[in-house]
């Protein structure tokens, strides 16, 4: 597959914009590593358990892997957030309705902050909040409340949010939202208050419908959903577009960057499903999960050019049905959910080069 690339630089003036594209280009890139799956992770679930779609992935400060999932019917049910160890052992479960909050209608993306903080949101047909818990369950903040429709510039509520990414410095949480909404939207990470928000090229979101054609201009607005929030180091905000095959890239004040086209010939339910990226100093790498290729890529967060990947779709070790979701641990060990009939978490370990 092939990747494109297109950059569009705004500030007015000529070199203003030529300094600014350059100072927030990553200044190292990195060959891929290739993977391996590893098919004895995790250890037997306990009691039975089975997984329903695993909607969710991420590796805590600790390297704790986190996932949530929607759980099936019947007595065996996972819990809907489960904490393995490095290892895989499970190590703490919760989750589900309780006082003082709305449980999603469809439980979808889990994120822990750099404080410990679980967040988790939801794309039900009336999902219109996110939640802030403990490590341990206990609830601490709701942002939004249930709602249906889209209301892409409504501050006061959601519109089925599917992934969050935390500043601590700032106090701030970037969601992704979502599969309602068409937009990026910062609260308060404390408070709940509201901050801003943006659409595609760091314009006002509109709502109206959106047709994405390989061949023709790019949609000015984001496509639902607008399926994960990544923030680097040096400041940038990543975004899935995932239906429209591109990654757009942001100031942490919502100016548009550039963005990256990813396999861009694809249609269907579209590329950018989720991203992580490589834990070197300069998190030179970026992996896409692509749910409609069966696929990670691995590009270079410089100019957004494939370096590797690894999958294909199937159900032995190392293949994929719908993945959904990416995270990268400590040792640049990759862990992947998928939904639809996948329902499994999956961890591959890099290969040394001989």
């Amino acid at each position: 597959m092939t990747l494109q690339v297109r950059r569009t630089w705004w500030i007015g003036g000529f070199l203003v914009p030529l300094l600014l594209a350059l100072s927030c280009r990553p200044a190292v890139s990195a060959e891929a590593p290739a993977y391996r799956p590893d098919p004895g992770w995790p250890q037997p679930l306990p009691h039975g358990w089975v997984l329903g779609q695993v909607s969710g992935v991420s590796v805590d400060r600790d390297d704790t892997v986190w996932i949530i999932q929607r759980p099936v019917k019947g007595p065996h049910a996972a819990p809907p957030v489960i904490a393995f160890t490095p290892a895989g052992v499970v190590m703490a479960s919760w989750g589900g309705p309780g006082k003082g909050y709305d449980w999603p209608e469809s439980e979808h993306g889990i994120r822990v902050d750099p404080t410990g903080a679980v967040w988790i949101g939801g794309n039900g047909g009336s999902d219109g909040q996110v939640l802030k818990f403990t490590r341990d369950g206990r609830f601490l903040l709701q942002i939004g409340h249930p709602a249906h429709g889209a209301a892409s510039n409504d501050t006061s509520r959601l519109g089925r949010p599917a992934d969050v990414a935390v500043d601590p410095a700032a106090h701030e949480v970037y969601i992704a939202d979502g599969y309602a909404n068409r937009r990026v939207i910062v609260f308060d990470s404390e408070t709940g208050a509201y901050k801003r928000h943006w659409g595609a090229y760091g314009t006002r979101p509109e709502d109206r419908p959106q047709h994405y054609d390989p061949r023709g201009p790019l949609p000015r607005q984001f496509g639902t959903p607008v399926h994960c929030v990544k923030l680097a180091r040096d400041g940038l905000v990543y975004i899935c577009d995932r239906q429209n095959d591109r990654i757009q890239v942001f100031g942490r004040d919502g100016h548009f960057v550039t963005e990256f086209r990813v396999a861009p010939e694809t249609l269907g339910m579209g590329t950018v499903w989720d991203l992580a990226l490589s834990v070197d100093p300069a998190q030179a790498l970026l992996f896409d999960a692509d749910g409609q290729n069966e696929r990670v890529h691995i590009l270079d967060r410089a100019d957004g050019t494939v370096r590797g990947g690894f999958g294909s779709s199937g159900r032995a070790p190392g293949q994929f049905l719908w993945v959904h979701n990416i995270a990268v641990d400590s040792h640049g060990t990759v862990f992947t959910t998928e939904v639809g009939e996948g329902r499994r978490v999956q961890r591959f370990v890099p290969i040394a080069p001989r």
